[in-house]
Order: structure tokens, then sequence, then C-alpha cells
């Protein structure tokens, strides 16, 4: 019995991976696949994957979730790896094929960061994994109020234009770092509680431009710092991979 394992590994380790499994001498299968294959196509490839029958339908689900695409790699090490950035492959071969995802993954792209939570943002261009543009600040809006009456909905109202006042000043700020850097930004990634994400997409008519180049979203970040925006270039040239094990009890 096969259980799977899910993390994910940076861009030194993931390339690091890529190189043991290019020294690798035993038999394997590599299958690539773009983002936005039919379900029914990614089964018929599927099965052409030996031993893989007992988690066919859990490596197609995971392979139609991605929003950049698929590589698996199948041999005595079994893993399916999510790159950080759209791959556009589309072929099943014998051995490791590891080169398109090397190639993708060793491409220095400038990525704009914009990261935001009511009440602090961070701003970042980055070439490669290395920064080359940032700013964060903070601005004043209000926590939630939780009594009820007259005085809770006045809270409120104050509030929301406390919120709507914060992201206006983002969303120039937002400009300001990255318009220098518009024609030439291969991505654009955004961090913060999805709600208002959406709240500052709708105010910033500069931001809409990016919107063919977008990256799946940072959900789960804290209050944007400097600290933050670091760790998040991390996070967007990480690999998210679930790696299948023999069962030790079988």
């Amino acid at each position: 019995m096969l259980t799977a394992k899910r993390f994910k590994l940076t861009r030194r380790k993931m390339l690091s991976y890529l190189d043991g499994l290019d020294a690798a001498d035993e038999q394997a299968i590599t299958l690539y696949l773009p983002a936005g294959v039919a379900q029914a196509e990614i089964s018929a490839h599927l099965e052409r994957v030996p031993a893989v029958a007992s988690i066919r339908i859990e490596l197609s689900k995971g392979i139609s979730a991605s929003q950049t695409g698929a590589v698996l790699l199948w041999g005595q090490s079994r893993r399916l790896i999510l790159p950080p950035f759209p791959q556009r492959e589309k072929y099943l071969t014998s051995g490791y094929d590891v080169s398109p995802l090397r190639l993708l993954l060793t491409r220095d792209f400038r990525i704009g960061i914009v990261l935001v939570r009511l009440g602090s943002f961070s701003i970042g261009v980055c070439e490669g994994d290395r920064l080359i543009e940032h700013k964060a600040g903070t601005g004043l809006v209000h926590g939630r109020h939780r009594q009820g009456g007259s005085s809770a909905a006045r809270f409120q109202r104050r509030r929301g234009e406390q919120a709507h006042q914060f992201l206006l000043r983002v969303a120039g700020h937002a400009e300001e770092k990255l318009a220098l850097y518009a024609k030439t930004l291969d991505f654009l990634v955004y961090g913060g509680a999805r709600t208002t994400i959406q709240e500052l997409r709708k105010l910033s008519k500069f931001l809409v431009q990016f919107d063919d180049r977008l990256l799946p979203p940072l959900l789960s970040i804290p209050d944007p710092r400097y600290e933050v925006l670091e760790e998040a270039v991390t996070d967007i040239w990480s690999s998210h991979v679930t790696e299948w094990l023999e069962d030790p009890a079988d």
C-alpha cells in the first residue's frame, strides 16, 4: 500500500533533487501535463503509467486542481510535482526526464509581489529569488466591533471607510513601485486574505494589466512586514510535492 506525504521544496532543494534523478540508473516514467487539461485526458495518460492504479483517482484530482501544471516522476522515486510557475509541456516518456522542469526553475523570472492585510502591506519585485525592490507600511483600520446597536453600525461604516482609504493607499504604492517594471514582469502574485485582495484589485486600474499572468495567491501569510516579504519570495519559488511511500506495515 502506498502512503502519500505532502511537502514543499525550495528552489535550491528541488534543483538538487533533480540533479540526483539525472544521475539515477533505474526504470522510470515521466509525465508532463500543463494546467487546464481535461480530467478524461489526465486519466488516459495515467493509465499508461504502471503501478499507479491504486492512487489514480488521487493523482488525477491533484493534477487537475493545479494552476501551474504537473510533473509526475514515477520509478523508485514516486513524486507528483506542482511547479511554482506554469509549465507548458505535455508528454509521457521513459526514464526521469527532468530537463524541462530544471529549465523552468533556473529561469530568473521577474515577479511583482503585493501582500496586503487590513492595516499593513508589503510590495516588492524579485528577480529570481532575490528582492530588487520593496516597500512596507501600515495604516489605521480599527478591529471589528462586537457589540450591537446603532453605535456598532456607525463603527462598521467608519471601519469600512478606513479600509477603503487604506486600500486606495496600497493601490497607489503598488503602482509607484511596480510601474517601472510593468512591461518586464513575468508574473504577479498577491498575498493576504482573499476578500482584501479582491477589494484591492477592484480599486486599482493599474493592477488589472497583470491579470493574465497571476500566480496562485499566498493566502496564509501573517501581517505583511519586510521579513514576511522575504519569506514570500522563498514560498513563491517553492514546488508543491506529493511523494508516495511504501507502507512499512505491508
